[in-house]
């Protein structure tokens, strides 16, 4: 299965990443009360309209501290920021 760039970035932005731009698109996580924490991914400056592909969409899970599974469902939205959050904590990752 394979996500469009775009709607990877902003699924990610809606959840509390915040994008930095270098010679790739940083987004760092940030809590609800806006600590950064030290969860991060990053996609290419590739062609906008890009696919992420599954080998890329499950580093970036990884990245995330997610299964490809739970990323998934971050990017679709049934895992809401808050319940992300809950399961960083839970896991000691921020």
């Amino acid at each position: 299965m394979t996500y469009k760039k775009r709607k990877v970035e902003s699924a990610l932005e809606r959840k509390g990443f915040r994008r930095r731009e270098t010679h790739h698109s940083i987004f760092q996580y940030y809590t609800e009360a806006g600590e950064r924490t030290p969860v991060w991914t990053k996609t290419s400056h590739g062609r906008s309209g890009a696919d992420i592909g599954k080998a890329l969409f499950k580093r970036m899970a990884i990245q995330c501290r997610l299964d490809s599974d739970e990323f998934r469902r971050l990017v679709e939205c049934p895992l809401s920021r808050a319940e992300y959050e809950r399961r960083l904590r839970a896991s000691a990752n921020i």
